[in-house]
């Protein structure tokens, strides 16, 4: 005999009770955790250990709850058993409702203290000074390529690579009315000017596309005059109070982002291997014949796949570059460190900028 509505509730309810003990269960066991962890001086914050955790789950998971959402939940749940430890400030570009900030919680769960900065500069600062044990910086775009900026700052910076997570992005077209009337201006950081350039040109052809800091602050302006649009995320909309005038204009469907999470290796050392990991470097090359194409060589000797290889002018005036190579493996496993060791002997500059789990 099926049950009632008023069955199912009392069932629901006496299995969220079930669930909140089992949280407190797990809370507790946490905080002993972080007991031993004060008293060796470890990390609070281990990414491979939350990964495993979570595609554990995922792999055990028989009921009708998605994967994705699996992990959703477990990153904040782990997430608030962190806070009791030591909640993390986390920098980022913001104000509240840019992507940067998605990223960081989706990354480490909402039980974070929020830094938001003006500029990705700011971002590398504050987690280099202290202001914030971690930043979030966007370094890819599936539509427009690599983010230069961050690029250039992480080849200079003492802070390294500790995890990575990709977001769909899209881009919505937010002001004070839902309609598309009477748009002067559209503000958006460069990148999404860029992102949604196609659609800007058929649809606002007049309209002045102003670059600003960030989303979320073109979203922000757009709050203070009525002309005025910005592109951003809903999150941002609903921040400032503003309509969707026009949805999803990014000009590719399926547009992404991929975000690093850097800070000190005093605040996190490199984590150690999950099983689905990444190695980040940077490196330039004798200006010589050949001499790239001998980079690809202790890869293919070694059995290391490369999943990115882009070049940045190293500003030197002599038409060098520096060359970014993501590698897939662990340095612990020893193909991975025997291709590293003959790469580096091969370059005239090399730096680890990190090795962190891949993102799902």
């Amino acid at each position: 005999m099926a049950k009632t509505l008023p069955e199912l509730r009392i069932l629901i309810d006496a299995v969220d009770q079930e669930l909140l003990s089992a949280l407190n269960r797990r809370a507790a066991l946490a905080n002993e955790v972080g007991e031993i962890k004060r008293v060796e001086g470890s990390a609070v914050f281990r990414p491979e250990r939350e990964a495993q955790v979570i595609h554990g789950l995922q792999q055990a998971n028989q009921g009708p709850i998605k994967d994705a959402s699996l992990a959703l939940i477990w990153r904040e749940i782990m997430s608030a058993c962190r806070a009791l430890e030591a909640p993390q400030r986390v920098a980022y570009l913001g104000p509240k409702g840019t992507f940067s900030e998605e990223a960081a919680q989706r990354f480490f769960g909402s039980s974070i203290v929020h830094v938001p900065c003006t500029n990705f500069d700011e971002v590398f600062h504050a987690a280099t000074s202290g202001a914030a044990e971690f930043g979030v910086i966007p370094v890819e775009n599936s539509t427009e390529g690599v983010v230069t900026r961050s690029l250039d700052l992480l080849l200079h910076s003492p802070l390294h690579i500790v995890g990575e997570i990709s977001l769909v992005v899209r881009h919505h077209l937010l002001r004070q009315s839902a309609s598309l009337d009477g748009i002067e201006v559209v503000l958006a950081h460069p990148q999404a000017l860029a992102q949604c350039q196609q659609w800007l040109s058929t649809h606002l052809p007049d309209a002045e596309r102003r670059a600003v800091s960030s989303n979320a602050e073109g979203a922000r302006l757009a709050s203070t005059h009525p002309q005025w649009a910005g592109i951003a995320s809903e999150r941002a909309g609903a921040e400032f109070g503003l309509h969707t005038a026009a949805p999803a204009i990014q000009d590719e469907a399926f547009n992404r982002t991929r975000f690093v999470m850097v800070c000190l290796p005093s605040v996190m050392p490199a984590p150690q291997a999950s099983g689905k990991d990444c190695i980040s470097l940077v490196v330039s090359v004798p200006n010589r014949p050949g001499a790239v194409h001998d980079l690809l060589v202790p890869l293919k000797q070694h059995g290391v796949s490369m999943s990115r290889f882009e070049s940045r002018p190293a500003r030197s005036g002599q038409w060098e570059y520096y060359f970014y190579i993501d590698l897939q493996g662990h340095p612990s496993q020893p193909h991975v460190a025997a291709a590293l060791r003959d790469l580096q002997s091969l370059c005239a500059f090399y730096k680890v900028l990190g090795t962190y789990p891949l993102a799902d």
